[in-house]
This record gives C-alpha cells, sequence and structure tokens, in this order.
C-alpha cells in the first residue's frame, strides 16, 4: 500500500541529510504527519529530544503508535497548530518541517512562533514544493481532470500547496518573523506513486484535489478524466513503478540572535 512517507523517499533522505540531526539536539518537528521524520531524527538526537506537532489528530495518533512499535522513549506528539501552540520559549536546537509549512494561514505568525521555540542560535530547516510550474506531478494531474467541459482554474491563483515556491516571497517572510541567512538548495526528485498502474491509479484518486475536481464533473465526463489518468499513469510507469518528477526547496535559516521573544 502506498503511503505519503513512500511517495516522498527520496524526498526524505535529503531532508534528513540536510536537517544534520546531532545527538544532543532538541528537535522541533512541525507538520510532522504519521510521524517518520520525528521517529528519525529521535533516532539520531540518542541524548536529546523530538516533539512532533501536527493538526491533524488522526495522524499523531498514528505517529504514537508507530513510536511505540519503534521503542522510541525520546520523541512526543501533540496535536496542535503551529500558529497558536505555545511551545516552550527557547527550547529547541532545531526545527524541521518536510512539506508542512506551506498550508499555513499566517505564515508570518507561525515562523514567529517557531523562531520563538528556538535558542538563540537555533536553525530551520524545511522542505517545501517549488513553484507548481515546476512541478510534473500537479501539472499533469491538474490537465487530466481540467477540460473545456470541466471548467479551468483560476490561472491567478497560487495553490496553497506551493505557497513557498517562490525564494523572494520566503525571504521576506522569514525575515519577518525574525529568521537570517536564508538558504535555498534545489531538490531534483522524483514521487512515487505505485510499483504499478492499478495501484498509482488507486492512490492518485484518492488526492483531495482530485476528488474536489471529480466533484464537479457528471458521469461521463469523470469516466473520460479516469481514463486519460491511467493512461498518464501508465506513461510514467518505469520498471520500478510509477514515478512523477517533482522539483522542491530545502531551506534553512537561523534565529536572529538580537530579536527577542
Amino acid at each position: 500500500m502506498i503511503d505519503y512517507d513512500l511517495e516522498l523517499q527520496h524526498h526524505n533522505d535529503v531532508l534528513r541529510r540536510a536537517c544534520a540531526i546531532r545527538a544532543s539536539d532538541r528537535v522541533l518537528d512541525v507538520g510532522c504527519g504519521t510521524g517518520q521524520t520525528a521517529r528519525e531524527a529521535a533516532r539520531l538526537a540518542t541524548s536529546g529530544s523530538v516533539l512532533g506537532i501536527d493538526r491533524s489528530n488522526e495522524m499523531i495518533e498514528r505517529a504514537r503508535a508507530l513510536a511505540g512499535e519503534a521503542e522510541l522513549s525520546n520523541v512526543e506528539y501533540v496535536c496542535a497548530d503551529a500558529e497558536g501552540h505555545l511551545l516552550s520559549r527557547e527550547s529547541f536546537d532545531v526545527a524541521i518541517s518536510r512539506f508542512g509549512t506551506m498550508f499555513f494561514g499566517h505564515p508570518v505568525a507561525a515562523f514567529s512562533n517557531i523562531r520563538n521555540a528556538l535558542r538563540p542560535d537555533g536553525r530551520l530547516v524545511m522542505m517545501v514544493w517549488q513553484s507548481r510550474d515546476r512541478n510534473e506531478w500537479a501539472t499533469s494531474i491538474e490537465r487530466v481532470f481540467t477540460s473545456d467541459e470541466a471548467g479551468s482554474t483560476n490561472a491567478g491563483a497560487v495553490p496553497q500547496a506551493f505557497s513557498l515556491g517562490d525564494p523572494d516571497v520566503v525571504k521576506r517572510l522569514l525575515d519577518s518573523a525574525g529568521f537570517v541567512a536564508p538558504s535555498f538548495d534545489e531538490v531534483n526528485a522524483p514521487v512515487f506513486y505505485g510499483r504499478d498502474v492499478d495501484s498509482a491509479f488507486e492512490f492518485v484518486s484518492a488526492f483531495s484535489t482530485v476528488q474536489e475536481k471529480v466533484a464537479r464533473l457528471d458521469v461521463q465526463q469523470c469516466t473520460r478524466a479516469f481514463d486519460r489518468l491511467r493512461q498518464l499513469l501508465a506513461e510514467h510507469q518505469r520498471g520500478d513503478g510509477v514515478w512523477f518528477e517533482s522539483r522542491a526547496w530545502i531551506v534553512a535559516a537561523r534565529r536572529n540572535p538580537s530579536m527577542r521573544s
């Protein structure tokens, strides 16, 4: 069965290296989902600790169960929103996130809260998608479900998943939130959608974005769209599965030591 962790297997390897977690680090994992990145950080922070936060209680419960199965005692999970949750001040050495920061309703407030939780020399390391037009998985699947009969999307809108794709936008947000010296390292890695077309079709069909588009189609339109989706997936079938190209950033920054919490 395909899940988000398997989909991002190559991205996860890149992020883990970029985070460079030390044995004594106290780590904050923002938007931790079912906890893979937090568990990996906990295995590295052997004399430290990890706090994973996510807005989904279902994911947090799953993360707790998986941490228990892995017998990790130095990781904790809390159902919370990074924007408003009261984090312990100046308690963490590093804040990490794997595609969890693009969905902030009020990004300056959320990043400010994260900055306040970091120690004076603390750092932020997050992975975010680059712009939508640089991500084949997004554009090609969008075209499958967007035709003349289905109506077109608002070309001026920036989907939330790509809200941090512009480095200039991110620099302004981080500066306003009290971070300095942001860097952007490009990640060119494919996403995995399944071992074959059938498993990829089941996985992609369940995407919330796909479900939203399907809801606007009649039966005939839906049938044609799903036929196009199967064809698209077949075109991306390789010997080891169905893969789509993607582009992301590893964004790293440090807390501004001169700014008070």
